[in-house]
Parts: structure tokens; sequence; C-alpha cells
């Protein structure tokens, strides 16, 4: 007997090709049979009424490290369809921990620990994952290393080469969380301590993916005017590594950069054709998000938020940091490092949307600050900054409409919405509650960028494929992780203004054959599970 048959389904099987009609099995977690079930006895029937039954989407980039602690259940997800999320994103992990950097960890991950307050009762990849485990998940966690917490826990924020010994130690924990479970690596090169970097030092670490299977996923050092040769040195560590590699979150920031897309599809499309095993994830919005730290010189970054404060707070640093602030934001000149307020269009495009010290200014762009406060916005950032130690989120309007359609049509594109949680009764970027349903309502129903097959499969069975997983494919024997939706209602609801809006047009989601939501609503179920390399 089957445990569930859903009947009578327009089956987007996940693989891209096209849909067919059919009847779907599961038994114990899996999918166990496919095609006309009419006559197989089941204990749940399921009248899917020719609405489409999917795979359950897979988010393959999430900062959702921290937040699960506090909301194991994330309805943020399941009401977008997500059943798998992976987080350990842009070099920002919750593991390794050494006591002696632990409050230079904390601020490092600050922005996405969103208000959660932590035991840090860990101090290893396997001891953290194993404080997953205990947690009720509804959606199934898959974990990557964070390159940037990595070196945290090794050398603290210092801007310098890593010593022998010091590599060593990195390579030992980065072998540990191989074999704890990890998927890879990943790294956050616009931010300290990954900004301090050098590509060696990457190079070497990619020798242990190499070894142990692991993945190389990079929040490359420009986005903007080094775009093409951050693309380039990514797609090298690839090919002296031999190892798999993604661009996150690729775009191109800033209106002077605009178009150079299309340049950065061509080298991936050269390296692929090398033999280079180059991907894509991205989100489908106009605006980026980060903290607001992000502003700032690389050099005013140094050593942690309290360093950052300090600088702030002594007048004439502050006034050199302000000039150098002030210079970058004339996009008729290049900059060399990469200021979100620059790319974002100066302080009318920065939306500071978390600030729990000073929340009148959440929901309000630096313009607004500015007038209201009597400062300029740099200034009004600095006090921002200061005021809440840098706990701090904003968005920035960076992003060409156009780019995204470019990006999202290429082949080695999938989806990934870089969601960042948002502290209790604060705003955050809408892509949290909105990035999957998005891309069916705009680019699928209403634009036609992607047909529905093609849709699918970059939420379901590319990033499974690229993750190892059984998932993201209606095939017998995967898990059952599945959909029923309405492609004429789905709709993602979040905006800058209320971003935590749930999505719409979802009727079911089951994690491993459990049903976990029904219309939006969860039904209490805690079926997700903490995957592990190789082992899922």
């Amino acid at each position: 007997m089957l445990d569930i048959v859903f009947q009578g389904a327009k089956i987007v099987d996940g693989t891209g090709g096209l849909w067919y009609r059919g009847d779907v099995g599961v038994a114990g977690g899996r999918i166990a049979a496919i095609g006309r079930l009419s006559g197989e006895s089941a204990k749940e029937v399921v009248d899917v009424g020719d609405k489409v039954l999917s795979p359950g989407f897979i988010d393959i980039h999430t900062h959702s490290d921290f937040v699960i602690f506090h909301d194991p259940v994330m309805v943020s997800k399941l009401s977008q369809g997500v059943t798998t999320q992976a987080a350990g994103q842009c070099g920002q992990s919750a593991a390794p921990v050494d006591e002696k950097y632990l409050q230079l960890l904390e601020s490092y991950v600050g922005f996405v620990l969103a208000g959660t307050k932590m035991s840090w009762n860990w101090r290893t990849f396997g001891d953290w994952l194993k404080e997953v485990e205990k947690l009720p998940l509804a959606v199934n966690l898959a974990t990557f290393l964070g390159h940037g917490t990595l070196r945290v826990a090794v050398m603290g924020f210092e801007d310098r080469v890593a010593s022998g010994a010091e590599m060593e130690l990195m390579k030992n924990h980065l072998k540990e969380a191989m074999s704890a479970g990890s998927f890879g690596l990943t790294s956050g090169l616009v931010y300290p301590p990954g900004v301090y970097t050098p590509k060696e030092e990457l190079w070497e670490l990619a020798g242990i993916l190499k070894e142990t299977g692991g993945l190389y996923l990079s929040h490359m050092r420009s986005e903007s005017g080094g775009l093409l040769d951050a693309v380039a040195e990514t797609i090298d560590l690839g090919r002296r590594a031999g190892v798999p590699v993604q661009i996150s979150h690729h775009k191109a920031l800033g209106k002077d950069n605009w178009g150079a897309v299309k340049r950065s599809l061509k080298i991936i499309d050269d390296a692929r054709a090398e033999g280079i095993d180059v991907t894509i994830d991205q989100y489908p919005y106009e605006y980026c998000s980060t903290n607001i730290r992000a502003i700032l010189p690389p050099w005013a970054q140094a050593d942690g938020v309290k360093a950052v404060c300090a600088r702030l707070a002594n007048p004439s640093t502050r006034a050199r940091i302000a000039k150098e602030i002030e210079a970058s934001l004339d996009i008729s000149k290049p900059c060399n490092w990469e200021n979100f307020m620059r790319h974002g269009g100066g302080a009318e495009g920065t939306l500071v949307v978390y600030c729990p010290n000073t929340p009148q200014w959440e929901g309000k762009n630096l313009a607004e600050i500015s007038a209201a406060s009597g400062v300029s916005p740099i200034e009004a950032a600095f006090d921002i900054i200061t005021a809440n130690d840098g706990n701090d989120l904003a968005c920035y309007a960076a992003i060409g409409a156009d780019d995204i359609k470019t990006v999202l049509s290429h082949p080695a594109t999938m989806v990934g919405s870089d969601s960042i949680p948002a502290a209790e009764g604060a705003k955050a970027h809408p892509r949290s509650y909105g990035t999957n349903p998005r891309i069916l309502a705009k680019y699928v129903r209403e634009e036609k960028v992607l047909s529905l097959e093609k849709a699918v499969h970059k939420m379901t069975g590319m990033p499974a494929a690229r993750l190892g997983l059984q998932k993201g494919l209606i095939r017998v024997g995967m898990d059952a992780d599945l959909l029923v939706f309405d492609p004429d209602l789905i709709q993602d609801n979040a905006t800058y203004e209320e971003p935590t809006r749930l999505a719409t047009g979802i009727d079911l989601v089951y994690v491993g054959g459990v049903k976990t939501m029904e219309r939006g609503v969860h039904t209490g179920a805690a079926a997700g599970k903490v995957l592990r390399k190789g082992r899922d």
C-alpha cells in the first residue's frame, strides 16, 4: 500500500523537460510510483485537480545558519515552496569557533544573527551540526563552511598572509567540516577578513575540496568595476584545483556597470567549453542587501566592528573615511573598492532596513534620514553604524532589470534567495519571503523570460544535482519533497515596505512525504533533516 497518491497532476518533474499528466505515489518518504495509479490503494489520496505537482524547491543560497535556532520551522521558506535550503554562504558560517576570537566572530556574522542570542556551545563544524540536529526543523538544511569564519577562528581579522602553521590549521578545520558533512567552502571576498585573503590561500584550501569532493561558492572580490577579473579569478581556482565552482548571486552592481554580465557570461561559457565546472546562482531583485559597513573602504573595516566604531569616533579618522566615500561616489571616476552606496544609487538608493538601537530610521533611505537628522547622508550612515555597534542591514538599488533577465536566462544559472533573516519586528529584503514565487509569477507568467519547466528546473533538479542530493526530481526512488501549486495564482507578496508578507498560491508542501504546509498554514510537522554530503 502506498502512503500517498497524487492524482490528476500536471507533472513538472524538475528536469526542465515538458510537463505531462499523471499520478505520483509515495511510500516511506520516497517517490514509489509514477503513472496511472487509480487502482492503487493508499492511505491518503490527493486530488491535484490539474494543478502543478513539482519537486520541492531547493534554495541554494541562504543565511539561515542562526535564525533556525529561534525559528526552526521557517514558514517564510515553506510558503515559497522551499523544502531544502543551503546555508553557510558568502564566507559566513556558525563554525569553527575559537574562544579567543569569539567576539570578532559575533561581529562578523552580526547582521545575519538577526537578534538571535547564541550559546556558542560548539567549536567544530561537526559539533554545530549536532546542535542543529536537535532542532524541530521543518525544512531540510544543507551546510557549507564559510572561509571568513574559518579565517577568523585561526587569525582573527588580521590583514596579512597566513603563516604555514595557520594554513595547516585552516586546512584541518576544513577537513573536519567536510568529514562532518559540509558540502564545501564559501568565500566572501568583499568583507573583512575575506578581503585580505590572497588567492594563493584559497588555492591551497581548494586542494582539500579536491580531496573531499567539495564545492567552492564565492561572493567574489568585485561585482562592479572589477567584475570580469573576479569571475576570471573564481574560474581560475576551479581550473587549478579541479573542483566545481559557483558564482554567488551573479550581478553587475551600479548603473555604470550594467550590461557587463553579457561579457561575464561569455567568460563562463568559454570556461565550461574548456571543461571547467562553473555555475551561477541568482536572486530576482533590483536591490541587493548587506550591512551598512559595506559603504566603508576596506581599511576602515579592519579588525572587527569595535575597531570600526572606534575609528568613526575619532574625528580625524572619521573625516578621512567620509572624504574617501564622498570621492568614490563620483561614478565618472574608477573606484578600487566595493562601495555599495556608490553602486546603489547614492543616498536615495540606500534603504536602511534594520538598526535596532535607532528603529526610527528603519524603512527610510539615507537621504530621508539625512534630512530628518540634519547631517549629511554619510554622517547619518556613520551614526547608525556606531549607535548599533555595526548590527544593521540595508538594501541598495544596484542591479539592472535587464541584467536580471540576462543572467536568469543563462543555462548555468540556478535560483538562490541570498536570504538574510530579519530580527523580530524588523524589516529586511523581500527576497527572504518571495524569491521562488517571484520567479514563477514575474519571470514565467508575466514576462515570459522562462518557461514553467525551465524555471522549476532552476529551483529543483539543477541545485539538487549541484549538491548531489536524492531530491529535486519526480523520479522513482527520489525523496518525496513535493509541491502542489497553481501557476496562474502563485505570487510573491513581500515588498520593501512589508517584506514579511507570505507568498500565496502554493496549496501543499510535503517534506519527505510528510504534509508540512497546507494553503499557507504550517501543519505542525517537523520532517526536515540536516543533510550531510555523501549521506543524503
